[in-house]
């Protein structure tokens, strides 16, 4: 059994539409993906409609934190999408988006960059708008090679110099958030040092203390050594760790199913969730 937990769709930043995403995801031999966008769970509804009967989708989110002052993303699966609180939560996060984004334009516009929120609404279409799209605006005037080399202190890095901060969750509460909401949650890529600063690991003990299920290990950002390194600390600390390609179509050099999850831990966040359920496809259109 070949399982993908941690995808992205159109719905935030990737480049495929839901749809397309299952899609590919059931041509690629999957068996299980996650649809987990960014502070959203807008694709999920046209993922299901055409949910070839093959794949299973585990519905989840990927949510922007903020540790001490360090970036950090929680993937949260199988909670229940209209719990109130976590519902407003996620809300709140997305709708600051816009306003960094434009921030991060004028930002730009100062540096003597002629990019225009125009273009970047339209990048993003109608999916929550994020640096990624503020990057593919750059990519597309020749500003920079890669939607990677535009996340420099150059550019839009934490710090960097268009950089602009947004709303970002306590991972504390995101986690009493997303439990209270009946899911699972997995600390993502926790040390991808290419992005930027990570929160140190001695705050993962404290995050498994306040519920925290598991660790994304098995990531593209992380390198052998890391993983074995993640790997232990998971085994100390009782959590799951996962894998997963962390796709986003085009703008990402990574494929579906690059990394997996074992079937066994897959199995135990499903044990664990009751806010939802994974859905089999039943061979939409």
């Amino acid at each position: 059994m070949r399982i993908d937990l941690h995808t992205h769709s159109t719905a935030s930043d990737g480049t495929d539409t839901p749809a397309q995403l299952v899609r590919k995801a059931a041509a690629a031999g999957l068996d299980v993906v996650a649809l987990t966008d960014h502070d959203t769970t807008r694709g999920h509804a046209e993922a299901l409609a055409v949910l070839p009967e093959e794949l299973t989708l585990v519905t989840g989110a990927e949510l922007s934190c903020r540790l001490d002052g360090v970036s950090m993303h929680m993937l949260a699966y199988l909670f229940d999408p209209e719990e109130p609180a976590f519902l407003a939560e996620r809300e709140l996060v997305r709708d600051d988006r816009v306003p960094r984004a434009r921030g991060m334009v004028a930002k730009l516009n100062d540096l003597g960059v002629p990019i225009t929120w125009e273009q970047v609404a339209r990048i993003a279409g109608d999916g929550s708008v994020g640096r990624p799209h503020v990057a593919s605006a750059l990519v597309e005037i020749g500003v920079v090679p890669t939607v990677g080399d535009a996340f420099t202190a150059d550019w839009l890095a934490d710090g960097g110099r268009a950089f602009v901060p947004k709303h970002e969750t306590d991972p504390f509460e995101a986690l009493r958030l997303i439990k209270a909401a009946g899911g699972v949650a997995v600390f993502a890529h926790p040390a991808a040092v290419k992005r930027g600063r990570t929160v140190p690991e001695s705050a993962i003990a404290d995050l498994a203390a306040a519920g925290l299920d598991g660790i994304e290990i098995d990531h593209m950002d992380h390198d052998a050594d890391t993983r074995a390194r993640l790997r232990g600390v998971a085994d100390e600390l009782g959590l799951l760790a996962t894998g997963s390609s962390d796709y986003h179509g085009s703008r990402k050099t990574c494929v579906l199913g690059q990394y997996t999850t074992d079937p066994e831990v897959y199995g135990e966040i499903t044990r664990r969730a009751f806010g939802a359920f994974p859905v089999p496809g039943a061979g939409g259109a």
